[in-house]
């Protein structure tokens, strides 16, 4: 199998695309080719899986996304026709597949997160504009379900969709080896920096715990931009480390050995369905995980208790935890190894990986027998025309 893998939005060595999927692919033998903005965001294509044909394209940024869907759309039409699947990562990239490569090549939406019940998270919309936004990103959907197959990052994502779609959570795989929690004298958060994912409460904290002198907050992740100057003015005056976007193995070198990892999300749409990620990776890292009570964030920790939960806007309850993490490693170690074990037994990539694969196996094989049903179809209905003619009576020379 070929596939042409193309994202706008994500870096190329993001944890879903790169560290788990591309990664699944290859070790199953298919051919890969990843277009994604290596140069727009300062990746080294040599950073990618072995053995991976990479195409640069530039990056979408808030609203200064069509020269990259153009780009996209330029590469999805020249490299579709010689590869057997297309995946796309970006709602938006559908635009840039024509219906006639759709007709060739099978295509694969993979969706993260819901689109529309995103948009109050997303600042560069303007508020006047949200409302049409949000009605052309459930039209853009339901477009999308009749036109390409869906994969589904999370089983919340159902309800948006009149089908039945495959489902392959975003897990992480499971380390070889750990360093016990509370090894290192700091507490994380990792993901983007914006208001909805809770940097004001992020930012509360790590000055009191600088007070208190307990661990350091480091935070790692890109910062939406009405935030960065405030999370730049806590790095000033020493309240927390920011480590600004760093690749996945990086970001969990980091997770490992820490007090706690931090998932501040506030109560919005689009969190309510979708289980954090990054609390997984926390407990696949031996690392006790601090939530708000998302409903998925809850039932994560109700079956695997390697966590605690706070309240929502809750500065002090976090501050509490934290610091009474730090002082009671052993705590801290017997959660984190209950969250490592937990996820290990049912919430690891290991396990998804193969139902990845065979999903995409599915799409292309059920597109070459849907194109040889129609090409016999056409042939048929070409024969079935020809025996109907009359044929004609010979001319009379002269």
């Amino acid at each position: 199998m070929r596939i042409l893998i193309v994202t706008t939005v994500h870096t190329p060595l993001d944890a879903r695309i790169h560290h788990r999927q591309l990664r699944s692919l290859i070790d199953a033998g298919w051919d890969v080719t990843y277009a994604a903005p290596w140069r727009a965001t300062g990746t080294s294509p040599g950073a990618v899986v072995a053995g991976t044909e990479v195409v640069d394209l530039p990056r979408a940024v808030g609203r200064h996304r069509l020269p990259a869907l153009l780009a996209a759309r330029r590469v999805v039409r020249r490299l579709a026709p010689g590869h057997d699947l297309v995946l796309l990562h970006d709602p938006e990239l559908l635009l840039a597949v024509p219906g006639r490569i759709r007709r060739r090549v099978p295509v694969v939406l993979d969706v993260h997160e819901d689109l529309a019940a995103s948009l109050p998270d997303r600042r560069w919309v303007p508020a006047r504009l949200r409302r049409p936004v949000t009605r052309a990103a459930v039209a853009l959907e339901r477009w999308a379900e009749r036109h390409v197959t869906l994969l589904l990052a999370e089983d919340g994502y159902r309800a948006r969709f009149r089908g039945e779609h495959p489902v392959v959570p975003n897990l992480p795989w499971i380390p070889t080896e750990v360093p016990p929690a509370a090894s290192e004298d700091r507490v994380v958060q990792v993901g983007r920096l914006s208001t909805g994912r809770g940097v004001a409460e992020l930012l509360s904290l790590g000055a009191r715990l600088a007070v208190a002198g307990g661990p350091t907050l480091h935070l790692i992740g890109a910062a939406d931009t009405d935030v960065e100057p405030a999370v730049r003015a806590a790095v000033a005056r020493g309240e927390l480390v920011w480590h600004g976007y760093l690749p996945n193995a990086e970001a969990l070198a980091l997770v490992e050995g820490s007090v706690a990892g931090l998932s501040l999300l506030h109560d919005l749409p689009n969190y309510r369905v979708s289980r954090p990620t990054k609390l997984v990776e926390y407990l696949a890292h031996g690392v006790p995980a601090v939530t708000t009570p998302l409903p998925a964030a809850v039932e994560l920790l109700t079956r695997i208790p390697g966590g605690l939960v706070v309240p929502f806007g809750d500065v002090t309850a976090v501050a509490e935890a934290v610091l009474a993490l730090a002082h009671d490693p052993a705590e801290a170690r017997r959660l984190g190894a209950a969250g490592r074990a937990g996820v290990a037994a049912v919430a690891s990539w290991d396990a998804a990986a193969p139902d990845f694969v065979a999903a995409l196996t599915r799409a292309a094989t059920a597109h070459a027998a849907t194109d040889r049903a129609t090409t016999r179809a056409v042939t048929d209905r070409a024969a079935a025309r020809r025996s109907r003619r009359r044929p004609r009576a010979p001319r009379r020379p002269g």
